[in-house]
Parts: structure tokens; C-alpha cells; sequence
């Protein structure tokens, strides 16, 4: 297929090739033999008129003019893969599409579960791939690597449409054999901040969860005892100790069926954390995403309905 006499498989080869900066990788992505990737290249090149792609050593580097192309060209190809895969009907008994979502373990256990759920009832052949949060997690939703990206309010990316979807407060937990949860009267700050403390970092570049944040904007420290890069990993390693975590009271509640874990109200004050859901703007009359963000909002519903929050304001 030509646009203005350019075929545009090209543009599929140059997002490879600018992505990998290596023919012989970007041929491997392509399902392409070395040959026919560098003859690719050598079209592109001849179309822009630059090299795109110059050698430096045994690397290859992107040209400032390819630099320039390469948000212009994610976006492009975005727009292109909603075009050819707008279903005409839309039925969800029958849709088949793997949906791609970006958003943390917390989100996977009270939200996602409860939605797979639905879904292998309404629309068996839709599935979900669940996607690690990463410190660039906005640049994978700019280029449409994934389909749904769930995070903080305080996180979203201002390109994209945001939707709520729920607000979350935290509590502090605990082993429930742990001193602490066997007194009368709430655990109080002095407390709080004399004991050990499992604490989550989120992404490569160990980046604050929300409830991180907010403590150290509010001073309070802690003894830092074991660090973790996801939140379902904190409560296994409460049990038998007398560490404290600051958990969402959502995940508490749900991991206090699983292991013998207590959860208090915090012996502070801490502003809810409103959990967001983003589409990329080229998606935003995408059926097939608006009709499962409604059974996500249905899902989270019937699982506070079923379960109230605990200790909601």
C-alpha cells in the first residue's frame, strides 16, 4: 500500500530500525532476512533524504533528523493500527483482542481479578495482559505498546485522556501475632516510626509509591527493613516478624484471607490516592476499550459491595 508513492511497510521497517538501531535486530522484529532489512533502509534513506542511521564504531545511531521523525512516526502508526483494527460490529460474545495493560500489582489483585472475572462470562475472547509498571510507562502508552495504562492521578500523562476509577486510602499492617495489633487503642505515631518497615519501590529507577511520597513529604520516617519492587510481596514478609508496612486497605483486606496479617487505620493523617485509567487519544472511540473500562467500573463496584473498604472515610 503507497501513500504519495511511499510504501508504507516502510514505516513499520524505519520504526524497527530507529527502535533497535541495529539492522541485524530490527530484521530479527521484522521477520525479515538482513538483506531485505537493509534494503529497507536504503529506500528510507533515499525517500528523507538523510541517513537516518549513521555508524559510530560498531554502533549505529539515529540521525537528529530521525530523532525528529520518531514521535511524529510512533504516532502515526498508532493512529494506523486503530484504523485497520476498528471492529464494524462490535460484539463482545465474539470479539477476539488481547488488551495490554500497564499498572501495578495492587491494581491486578483488587481491580483486574474481579474484571477476568466478568470477562470470562460477557467476552470469553477477550484477554488481558498484564504489564509491569516502568518508569517510562507513559512513553509505552504515547507509542501504543500497550493499550490501558492504570496509575495515580499524581502520574498521568497529560497527552491522554484520564478516566477515574477509584479512590484508595492506606492502612498500616502487620503480622497479626505482632504486639502491636494485640493492644488496646490504635497504634500511635511514635510506634509506627520505632518499628522496622517493608516498603515498595516501583520501576528500574526505584521510583516512590504514592504512600512513599507522602510520608516523606510529611517527615515521617522509618526503619526501612526490606525493600520490594511490588506491593503483593509485602504481606508474606510481615509474618513472623514485628515489621509494619503501610499497605492500600483495598490489598489488606484481600491479603489478610490469605495470611495472618492485622491492618489498623494509620496513625496519621494521608490524602486518598485517586487511581486513573488512560487510553492513547487516537483510541478514545475505541469500543472495545470504552465497553471494557465500563466493566472494569462495574467490577470494582460489585467487589466493594461484596467487601465494603475498611475504615473509609
Amino acid at each position: 500500500m503507497r501513500f504519495k508513492g511511499l510504501d508504507l511497510n516502510l514505516l513499520v521497517a524505519l520504526d524497527a530500525l530507529l527502535e533497535e538501531a541495529s539492522v541485524t535486530r530490527a530484521a530479527e522484529r521484522l521477520y525479515l532476512s538482513q538483506p531485505a532489512a537493509s534494503a529497507a533502509l536504503a529506500r528510507l534513506r533515499e525517500w528523507f533524504g538523510d541517513p537516518l542511521l549513521s555508524a559510530h564504531g560498531k554502533r549505529m545511531v539515529p540521525t537528529p533528523y530521525a530523532l525528529r521523525l520518531k514521535p511524529m512516526l510512533k504516532s502515526v502508526l498508532t493512529e494506523l493500527d486503530v484504523l485497520v483494527g476498528q471492529p464494524t460490529n462490535f460484539s463482545p460474545e465474539t470479539e477476539q483482542r488481547r488488551v495490554r495493560v500497564c499498572t501495578a500489582d495492587y491494581i491486578t489483585s483488587v481491580a483486574l481479578a474481579p474484571l477476568s472475572l466478568r470477562l470470562a462470562e460477557l467476552a470469553p475472547g477477550i484477554a488481558l495482559e498484564v504489564v509491569p509498571p516502568d518508569d517510562n510507562a507513559g512513553g509505552l502508552l504515547d507509542r501504543g505498546e500497550i493499550d490501558l495504562l492504570i496509575v495515580p492521578a499524581e502520574w498521568a500523562s497529560l497527552d491522554h485522556p484520564v478516566r477515574p476509577l477509584l479512590e484508595e486510602h492506606h492502612v498500616v499492617a502487620g503480622w497479626n501475632r505482632n504486639p502491636l495489633f494485640q493492644r488496646e487503642g490504635a497504634i500511635d505515631k511514635a510506634a509506627f516510626t520505632a518499628a522496622g518497615h517493608v516498603t515498595v519501590r516501583i520501576g528500574r529507577l526505584s521510583r516512590l509509591s504514592f504512600a512513599e511520597a507522602q510520608l516523606r513529604a510529611g517527615g515521617i520516617t522509618r526503619r526501612e527493613e526490606v525493600v520490594v519492587p511490588g506491593f503483593a510481596q509485602v504481606p508474606p514478609l510481615l509474618v513472623g516478624t514485628q515489621r509494619l508496612a503501610v499497605m492500600h486497605a483495598r490489598l489488606a483486606q484481600d491479603a489478610a484471607r490469605h495470611y495472618p496479617i492485622a491492618f489498623a487505620p494509620l496513625p496519621f493523617a494521608m490524602p486518598p490516592m485517586r487511581e486513573t485509567v488512560q487510553y492513547h487519544r487516537a483510541r478514545a472511540n475505541d469500543p472495545v476499550l470504552l465497553w471494557l473500562l465500563d466493566r472494569l467500573d462495574e467490577a470494582v463496584s460489585e467487589r466493594d459491595r461484596q467487601n465494603p473498604v475498611p475504615f473509609a472515610a
